[in-house]
């Protein structure tokens, strides 16, 4: 499968990888003023925006497989990464295969409790459910500061400060989007994130973590840190689950910054 992909700027390739939602389109807030540094390439998983779904079983695993095999065969290996959600938790696999280079992971999947991973579950199901059934009015639901308080506080740390134009792309990703369902599938019923050895990662390995994040909650940054024992933790105060939503400023110094 060849991944749905954009390409813009120049100098040391970038890659960047999305969570649940709006495909490539996810890093809006901050693609142009990463692509006056760096080369950005921005995917689109399986299932989401302009990629069809994979055939077989939808997993971690199998997702990260697919960027793994657009790195081989756009010839870039040792290419930086960074993600956000699933997509943190998707460079971090790649960072324990041995793939790429240095590895950003924003408010990463995978390290939940089982009470947490509960609670997870039963709350962004339902929202997903809802986003659904008002996929029609959601322009104007997000186009006031009350509608986005509403719909978005478990994502966002200051959702009436958002523009509609910034998350608008994402909640329809979550209504829209063929693979939302397996994808969750895979982060609630399949395995945990497995760790790597110090050591063992090909290149720096910098995780960034939102204090009011309400979806992969603080407290599991700790287990992030124990597993990838390389990684320099980073808090974003003052952001949730969405960073680029939340700080994107200190997103794109901190991406800069950690990936060559």
């Amino acid at each position: 499968m060849t991944l749905n992909h954009i390409r813009r700027g120049s100098g040391s390739p970038l890659l960047l990888v999305h969570g649940l939602g709006a495909g490539w389109r996810s890093w809006t807030p901050i693609l142009d003023r990463l692509a006056e540094h760096r080369e950005v390439i921005a995917v689109d998983l399986p299932g989401f925006a302009e990629t069809p779904p994979l055939t077989g079983e939808v997993s971690i695993a199998t997702l990260t497989d697919a960027v793994a095999d657009f790195i081989r065969e756009q010839g870039l290996d040792g290419i930086s990464t960074a993600g956000q959600s699933m997509g943190g938790r998707i460079v971090l696999e790649l960072a324990r295969r041995g793939i790429g280079g240095d590895a950003v992971a924003l408010d990463p999947g995978g390290f939940w409790s089982r009470r947490e991973l509960a609670v997870f579950a039963a709350t962004l199901r339902p929202s997903i459910v809802l986003v659904r059934a008002l996929r029609g009015a959601l322009p104007a639901l997000l186009g006031n500061p009350v509608g986005r308080t509403l719909l978005l506080a478990q994502l966002s740390a200051r959702p009436w400060a958002l523009s509609r134009e910034i998350v608008l792309p994402d909640v329809r990703g979550l209504a829209d989007s063929p693979a939302t369902g397996a994808a969750m599938d895979a982060l609630t019923k399949g395995p945990a994130q497995q760790g790597a050895l110090a050591g063992s990662v090909p290149g720096r390995v910098t995780i960034g973590w939102g204090r009011r994040d309400l979806v992969t909650v603080p407290r599991q940054a700790a287990r992030a840190s124990e597993l990838f024992p390389d990684a320099e933790l980073h808090w974003f105060e003052r952001c949730g689950h969405f960073p680029q939503w939340d700080a994107p400023q200190e997103v794109i110094r901190l991406i800069l910054e950690n990936t060559d």
